[in-house]
């Protein structure tokens, strides 16, 4: 049983503190003692270090790294003989305290090295250093289930799990994921990559274990900023009820991904929420259940052990009667009731503007993060003014177009990465990045020609700029129009493309029922496709692509400009010459 949480455990980290909340459920008294005296027996026990020998001994602060330290390996690496002794969870099970102290030592040494020349998520994955090796000493993986929310500070995991010497592919084709990863290893039993899922996920594998009459334990290990997201609150509700044996570790290292304030007042950013938690300390099960987690913190190190030690100074006093309802106990301003099924009436009345970042392709990020589907259900709601811009002026112009519609919902979305490198005061942007609003639903031509349009969307007009110079030196005229506006589209626009040209081609990096669905419905609609147009969507394909450098994922998704160029001579009944085309986007 999982019914919540609160910070009871302390733990140094390099970039930050992490508190560990260890519920434990009643169903766990058969398995503490067993894993507890075998705990007590590796701690107490004399031990011999890797090869038996003693081995090393850390110098310096075992949770930190100084720049002389970074200094003396910057080129050839840091020394890392524990390390290199470890290959499996398993290697780590007989060593001392001193010795998991300088594992952690090594661990983020080699970290920060690896990471400072692949890129990466560095301080996440810094700051679980200690709690990663404690979990992996501790627990039997991958028998036992370790569920990291969002899976970017996964890295140590990924090193203890045999896939250190991948740790240079990380994020790159054909290489690691930057998060955890199914198919990876057996040692990551959940897929991830955003947050607030880790708890549903871990209550679904005790609910599987169940059913199974399986032993093994299930751990989630959800951050201070994922906790604040909805799904988690769902995830302890429904394993508050179900009442399965489940451990929950919050790691509040207050380090949110974004700055997070309630009232106006600097505060923790789960303050409010653990002291609402620790109120459920005065249910009576999980008072007795407060013994049995005692019992399990004396499987983790010295240090945890202390710091676990102050559990009943979170536990006594927080109790209150206010009579306050949830929302407020959390530090949330209640606003409602609003019809939460009319997703009309949520979006018209509320004049909500979405600001989706990760449009498209999205290189190492992958396939989690790749922003494929919002054009096919953002423009499908009523009112909803979608739009995506071409370059980083068109973005800051769009920026001031939501801002200035009021009276409808409105959209834009835009990629990863860095612009164009425009000299934006060229394209009329003031020095205080303020643009100016659009005229909404209306395109804008960036190339005139006669033998093909290609109507393109968001950053898929730099790709279709670059075709119609392709296709110029083999005697093709192309118009190349920046669409700007999913809906409402510039109809008469398209409709004076569609009569003056005799081949029309669009292009998106979305998915299947998007920009192009919205164009084809207007053409069919006005009869245009009943003459001689010929018309080609080109969308995102429907599989998903993995991380990788973007321009590879672009030439997978079939959406470079020697792609787009080739689909025109082969629509234009040049076969032939598209087919050079087509080679050079594979090589």
């Amino acid at each position: 049983m999982m019914r919540g949480m609160a910070p009871q455990c302390q733990e140094r980290a390099s970039s930050s503190s992490a508190r560990c909340a260890v519920p434990v459920g009643r169903s766990a008294r058969t398995t503490v003692p067993v894993r507890q005296q075998r705990a007590e027996a590796r701690v107490n026990a004399p031990r011999a270090g890797p090869a038996g020998s003693a081995g090393p001994r850390y110098s310096g602060e075992w949770d930190k790294l100084s720049v002389e330290e970074i200094d003396e390996w910057q080129e050839s690496g840091p020394r890392t003989p524990l390390l290199d002794s470890v290959n499996y969870p398993v290697h780590i099970k007989n060593f001392n305290l001193d010795q998991l102290k300088q594992l952690c030592k090594e661990l983020r040494s080699d970290i920060v090295h690896s990471v400072s020349r692949t890129g990466g998520h560095l301080s996440s994955s810094l700051g679980v250093c200690e709690l990663t090796v404690a979990l992996h000493y501790v627990f039997n993986t991958p028998e036992d289930k370790i569920i990291w929310d969002v899976g970017h500070q996964a890295y140590v995991h990924k090193i203890l799990t045999g896939r250190r010497r991948g740790m240079s592919s990380i994020r790159q084709t054909n290489g690691l994921s930057g998060f955890t990863k199914r198919d990876e290893s057996e040692y990551d039993p959940f897929g991830a990559g955003h947050s607030s899922t880790s708890i549903s996920a871990a209550l679904g594998m005790a609910v599987g274990r169940d059913v199974k009459g399986k032993q093994n334990n299930v751990i989630a290990v959800i951050g201070d900023g994922a906790i604040t997201g909805g799904m988690a609150y769902e995830a302890m509700n429904h394993a508050g009820f179900l009442d399965k044996n489940m451990i929950v570790i919050l790691n509040d290292n207050q380090q949110v991904s974004l700055p997070t304030q309630y009232n106006n007042k600097n505060q923790d950013p789960v303050g409010a929420l653990s002291s609402t938690l620790a109120r459920l300390q005065a249910n009576r099960p999980l008072r007795e259940l407060r013994e049995i987690a005692k019992g399990v913190t004396k499987q983790l190190p010295d240090v945890v052990q202390k710091a676990t030690a102050k559990i009943d100074e979170y536990a006594r006093g927080m109790i209150s009667g206010t009579g306050s309802t949830l929302f407020e106990e959390l530090g949330l301003y209640y606003i409602g009731p609003v019809d939460g099924h009319n997703v009309d009436d949520l979006v018209a009345v509320l004049k909500v503007r979405f600001a989706m970042d990760r449009a498209g392709l999205v290189g190492a990020d992958g396939s989690t993060h790749c922003g494929a589907f919002d054009v096919t259900y953002m423009a499908s709601l009523p009112h909803m003014i979608t739009m995506a811009p071409s370059n980083e002026a068109e973005l800051i112009n769009m920026v001031a177009t939501a801002a200035a519609i009021d009276d409808s919902p409105s959209c834009f979305r835009f990629p990863r990465g860095n612009g164009l490198g425009l000299d934006l005061a060229q394209h009329g942007i003031t020095k205080d990045l303020k643009g100016t609003p659009m005229e909404v639903g209306k395109a804008l031509v960036r190339r005139q020609g006669k033998d093909v349009c290609l109507l393109a969307y968001g950053s898929s007009v730099n790709e279709a700029l670059a075709a119609a110079e392709m296709l110029e030196g083999d005697g093709v005229s192309a118009t190349v129009v920046d669409a700007r506006f999913c809906k409402p589209l510039d109809t008469q626009l398209i409709r004076s493309c569609a009569k003056e040209h005799p081949v029309m081609i669009s292009i998106e990096e979305g998915s299947i029922g998007g920009f192009a669905a919205h164009v084809m419905q207007f053409l069919a609609l006005e009869g245009l496709l009943d003459g001689g147009l010929k018309f080609r969507p080109m969308t995102l394909p429907d599989r998903y692509i993995e991380h990788g450098d973007y321009r590879d994922q672009l030439a997978m998704a079939g959406l470079t400009a020697q792609h787009i160029a080739s689909t025109a001579l082969t629509t234009l009944g040049r076969a032939k010459d598209a087919a050079k085309f087509s080679l050079s986007a594979i090589a």
